[in-house]
Protein backbone atom coordinates (compact mmCIF):
# COMPACT_ATOMS: atom_id res chain seq x y z
CA UNK A 1 0.00 0.00 0.00
CA UNK A 2 0.78 3.60 -0.25
CA UNK A 3 1.64 6.20 2.18
CA UNK A 4 1.23 9.72 1.14
CA UNK A 5 3.00 12.03 3.30
CA UNK A 6 1.80 15.28 3.57
CA UNK A 7 3.92 18.20 3.67
CA UNK A 8 3.87 18.99 7.32
CA UNK A 9 4.92 15.35 8.35
CA UNK A 10 8.17 16.31 5.58
CA UNK A 11 8.79 19.64 7.05
CA UNK A 12 8.75 18.17 10.52
CA UNK A 13 11.51 15.42 9.93
CA UNK A 14 13.58 17.86 7.86
CA UNK A 15 13.65 20.09 11.20
CA UNK A 16 14.26 16.88 13.34
CA UNK A 17 11.30 16.06 15.13
CA UNK A 18 12.14 12.82 16.09
CA UNK A 19 8.33 11.61 15.58
CA UNK A 20 8.09 12.20 12.41
CA UNK A 21 11.72 9.72 11.54
CA UNK A 22 9.86 7.34 13.87
CA UNK A 23 6.65 7.39 11.46
CA UNK A 24 8.62 7.18 8.29
CA UNK A 25 10.85 4.49 9.61
CA UNK A 26 7.93 2.40 10.93
CA UNK A 27 5.58 3.25 7.60
CA UNK A 28 8.33 2.00 5.55
CA UNK A 29 10.47 -0.42 7.62
CA UNK A 30 7.68 -2.60 9.65
CA UNK A 31 4.22 -1.83 8.14
CA UNK A 32 6.00 -1.96 4.49
CA UNK A 33 4.38 0.67 2.59
CA UNK A 34 5.46 2.32 -0.12
CA UNK A 35 6.54 5.92 1.05
CA UNK A 36 4.73 8.63 -1.92
CA UNK A 37 4.30 12.17 -1.53
CA UNK A 38 2.31 14.44 -3.75
CA UNK A 39 3.95 16.82 -6.09
CA UNK A 40 2.27 20.13 -4.46
CA UNK A 41 3.94 18.69 -1.48
CA UNK A 42 7.17 18.26 -2.66
CA UNK A 43 6.68 21.90 -4.48
CA UNK A 44 6.17 23.51 -1.08
CA UNK A 45 9.25 22.16 0.46
CA UNK A 46 11.40 22.90 -2.39
CA UNK A 47 10.10 26.31 -2.66
CA UNK A 48 10.87 27.41 0.83
CA UNK A 49 14.16 25.20 1.37
CA UNK A 50 17.22 27.88 2.05
CA UNK A 51 20.04 27.59 -0.06
CA UNK A 52 21.96 25.80 2.84
CA UNK A 53 19.53 23.11 3.02
CA UNK A 54 19.44 22.19 -0.67
CA UNK A 55 21.57 18.89 -0.72
CA UNK A 56 19.72 17.48 2.49
CA UNK A 57 16.35 18.19 1.39
CA UNK A 58 17.04 16.89 -2.20
CA UNK A 59 18.50 13.52 -0.44
CA UNK A 60 15.52 13.10 2.05
CA UNK A 61 12.78 13.94 -0.95
CA UNK A 62 14.67 11.58 -3.33
CA UNK A 63 13.33 8.70 -1.09
CA UNK A 64 9.70 8.95 -1.38
CA UNK A 65 8.14 8.26 -4.97
CA UNK A 66 6.28 10.89 -6.65
CA UNK A 67 2.66 10.27 -8.53
CA UNK A 68 2.53 12.04 -11.80
CA UNK A 69 -0.23 14.50 -12.15
CA UNK A 70 -2.59 13.72 -14.72
CA UNK A 71 -5.97 15.11 -15.94
CA UNK A 72 -7.78 12.67 -14.27
CA UNK A 73 -6.38 13.51 -11.05
CA UNK A 74 -6.64 17.58 -12.10
CA UNK A 75 -10.24 16.99 -12.92
CA UNK A 76 -11.26 15.23 -9.55
CA UNK A 77 -9.00 17.35 -7.44
CA UNK A 78 -10.97 20.52 -8.81
CA UNK A 79 -14.05 18.90 -7.72
CA UNK A 80 -13.34 17.43 -4.83
CA UNK A 81 -11.71 21.99 -3.95
CA UNK A 82 -15.38 22.70 -5.53
CA UNK A 83 -16.86 20.81 -2.53
CA UNK A 84 -14.73 21.35 0.38
CA UNK A 85 -12.84 24.55 -0.04
CA UNK A 86 -16.35 26.82 0.71
CA UNK A 87 -17.14 24.72 4.12
CA UNK A 88 -13.37 23.19 5.18
CA UNK A 89 -10.76 25.84 3.56
CA UNK A 90 -9.49 22.76 1.54
CA UNK A 91 -6.75 24.66 -0.80
CA UNK A 92 -5.20 23.33 -3.99
CA UNK A 93 -2.34 21.89 -2.88
CA UNK A 94 -4.94 19.69 -0.34
CA UNK A 95 -7.35 18.71 -3.33
CA UNK A 96 -4.70 17.26 -5.71
CA UNK A 97 -2.91 15.27 -2.66
CA UNK A 98 -6.38 13.79 -1.66
CA UNK A 99 -7.64 12.87 -5.67
CA UNK A 100 -3.72 11.42 -6.22
CA UNK A 101 -4.72 8.91 -2.97
CA UNK A 102 -7.74 8.50 -3.92
CA UNK A 103 -7.12 7.56 -7.79
CA UNK A 104 -3.98 5.60 -6.34
CA UNK A 105 -5.58 3.54 -3.30
CA UNK A 106 -3.25 5.29 -0.76
CA UNK A 107 -3.77 6.58 2.73
CA UNK A 108 -2.98 9.81 3.36
CA UNK A 109 -0.50 11.06 6.33
CA UNK A 110 -0.66 14.58 7.98
CA UNK A 111 -1.13 16.73 10.72
CA UNK A 112 -3.84 18.09 9.32
CA UNK A 113 -6.48 16.43 9.14
CA UNK A 114 -9.19 18.45 8.91
CA UNK A 115 -7.83 19.27 5.38
CA UNK A 116 -9.18 15.86 4.50
CA UNK A 117 -12.50 16.39 5.20
CA UNK A 118 -13.49 13.85 2.30
CA UNK A 119 -15.36 10.79 3.74
CA UNK A 120 -13.84 8.80 1.13
CA UNK A 121 -10.77 9.24 1.67
CA UNK A 122 -8.40 7.06 3.78
CA UNK A 123 -6.61 9.58 5.89
CA UNK A 124 -4.97 9.64 9.09
CA UNK A 125 -3.29 11.55 11.89
CA UNK A 126 0.64 10.88 11.85
CA UNK A 127 0.63 11.07 15.90
CA UNK A 128 -0.68 13.38 18.72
Amino acid sequence: MRAYIDSDILVWHLRGEDKAKKLLINLRDVERYSLYTGVMQCAEVVFFMRPEEEKDTEYFLSQFWTEPLDKTIVDLAGRLFRKWNPSHGVDTNDAILAATAMQTGGRIYTLNVKHYPMPELNVQRAWK
